[in-house]
């Protein structure tokens, strides 16, 4: 039970911090690309690399520590099930060129990204 209380409150933080983003993003950059969902998945995904690298690898963190932060935080907070409907969304509204470079940006980027996240911790300690 305490599992899903650290699950809920990690998520409740993540969706909070999306939430912010793409407002930030939104007013930054207007709202004609989905670069909130972009930026959260990217992030998201090095935050990951990151975060698992540190805890399952370096600190011998505790599972509930693993809980709270990759399943609930970056659970909450990350967004790939926006970015399915943002690149339909996209798709159907008559522009397949930006749909495709969305799709391929978030893909390539986030796996670049977790990667990055992983290389970085790995480099710290």
């Amino acid at each position: 039970m305490f599992h899903i209380l650290l699950v809920g409150a990690g998520g409740a933080l993540g969706s909070v911090l999306r939430y912010l983003v793409g407002l930030w993003t939104l007013h930054r950059l207007g709202p004609a690309f989905p670069w909130g969902t972009l930026s959260v998945n990217v992030s998201g995904s090095f935050l990951i690399g990151f975060l698992a690298e540190l805890i399952m690898h370096k600190m011998g963190a505790s599972p509930e520590m693993r809980v709270f932060l990759i399943t609930g935080v970056l659970g909450g907070y990350t967004t790939f099930s926006a970015f399915s409907l943002d690149a339909i969304t996209l798709l159907e509204h008559g522009q397949p060129a930006l749909g495709i470079a969305y799709i391929l940006a978030s893909v390539v980027l986030s796996i670049l990204a977790v990667f990055a996240g992983l290389a970085l911790m790995r480099a710290m300690v």
